[in-house]
């Protein structure tokens, strides 16, 4: 169930990133023309389409494991154990049309099988099944312009779960200045949601009709929940900066709104009277994040990456995240990167821990996602990436591990570790 453990997916992809040294290769050949043929007829900028090729595949594969005391869907209380098993593949097809333009088609498919203790609690009796899987396929189309080097590209994106399916597409740009040590970036995309209104089991509406068939494990499947649409649409601006030879900055803004059914009607609420029901949230919500990196290379061997974000929504949280990582090139093929990463938010208007809402409020959640809290997320990544191949296999050009640990004050405690493979 989406909410459930959205913050695994989260954790999981900050650890997917990739920590590479930025390099710059030559595509062009120097190799010297012969005076004799050198002729009106032949122009170097001249060559021939290359064709479709598969140029890299990535695989990403985490495990994810969490501990808290503070699950939405018992109140705000209770166990938030999770597992989650991340599995993420990406193929890269590159080709070059007439102009010489490079064209890439990116190609991923995720899969995921999580276990939430909390889940089988929206059965009154603790029956519910606490597994559940998602399947996320992807595509990306971008040109990139062989002499301006400015891209533009469009994606689509689906996902789906027991009790949601998503469907997204975007639209991204990016244009680099006169001397190219400058790039302006855009991306704009839409999220088109559904939600499955799956109910505590005490709040299922008379209108369900209920199958005694044993498939959702509490002796009854439901099988009229229901659905109730969801809609995001982001707007994400970027500029980026060469400063000189060993600095290099971005500033960064997002632009988020979405409108729908943004509650989980299996998320209960216990009011201060002891009375019971289920979260209640607004229809619609915007969020304003805005943001700066710095990246600086210390010599040869040291790249210190730094970022700051601060966020701000109308449901009344204000947040602060601060991030810094520093990877160390120990070898020309071997690097390790220690990081760490702040954050403290302010709580939603209408959030209140377990018996903490008043029945008069028009809107309530006992959801700890909402809450006032700081957290922690630090680590180490290892990266290998020797010329020969990783254990001298050619076509495994990279391996990187990355391990973090997670802790809120909310007493939610996570670990997560991930492997990506690079073949070329």
């Amino acid at each position: 169930m989406k909410k459930i453990y959205l913050t695994v997916v989260g954790f999981s992809m900050l650890c997917r990133i990739s920590t590479h040294a930025q390099t710059r290769r030559d595509t062009i050949s120097t190799k010297p023309l012969n005076s004799s043929t050198q002729s009106s007829k032949q122009d170097s900028t001249q060559y021939n389409p290359r064709k479709l090729k598969l140029d890299e595949v990535n695989f990403v594969t985490s495990y994810y494991s969490q501990t808290g005391n503070h699950s939405a869907v018992t109140g705000g209380i209770g166990t938030e154990s999770v597992t989650d098993i991340a599995n993420g593949l990406d193929l890269n097809f590159v080709w070059t049309n007439n102009h010489q333009n490079k064209n890439t088609l990116a190609v991923g498919l995720g899969f995921d099988y999580h276990t939430a203790a909390s889940q089988a609690y929206v059965s009154k009796t603790g029956a519910s099944s606490p597994t559940g899987t998602r399947l996320y396929p992807s595509l990306d189309w971008t040109v990139e312009n062989a002499k301006s080097g400015n891209t533009f590209g469009i994606g689509t994106y689906y996902s789906t779960e027991y009790n949601y399916n998503s469907l997204g597409a975007d639209l991204h740009f990016s244009v680099k200045t006169d001397h190219k040590n400058g790039e302006f970036s855009a991306k704009l995309q839409g999220y088109f949601d559904n939600v499955t209104l799956i109910y505590p089991s005490e709040f299922v509406p008379a209108s369900t009709t209920v199958v005694n068939n044993g498939r959702n494990g509490d002796g009854g499947h439901r099988d009229n929940f229901g659905t109730s649409p969801r809609k995001t649409y982001s707007a994400a601006f970027g500029y980026s900066q060469i400063i000189n030879s060993r600095l290099q900055v971005a500033v960064l803004a997002d632009v988020v709104g979405q409108n729908g059914f943004l509650s989980l009607p299996f998320h209960r609420v216990y009011f201060s009277n002891g009375k019971d029901t289920i979260e209640r949230l607004p229809s619609s919500r915007f969020k304003l994040p805005v943001g700066f990196r710095a990246n600086y290379f210390v010599g040869d061997n040291i790249i210190i990456r730094s970022y700051y974000r601060y966020y701000a929504d109308n449901w009344g949280i204000r947040a602060n995240t601060a991030n810094l990582e520093v990877a160390y090139k120990v070898s020309p093929f071997f690097s390790i990167s220690p990081f760490y990463r702040y954050y403290q938010q302010s709580a939603a208007r209408f959030f209140a821990p377990y018996e903490g809402n008043s029945p008069t409020q028009t809107f309530f959640t006992s959801n700890y996602e909402y809450a006032k809290f700081t957290s922690q997320f630090f680590g180490v990544g290892f990266r290998v990436a020797p010329p020969t191949g990783v254990f001298g296999w050619q076509g495994l050009h990279e391996l990187e591990i990355r391990y973090g640990h997670y802790s809120q004050n909310t007493d939610l405690v996570s670990n997560v570790i991930s492997l990506n493979l690079g073949f070329k």
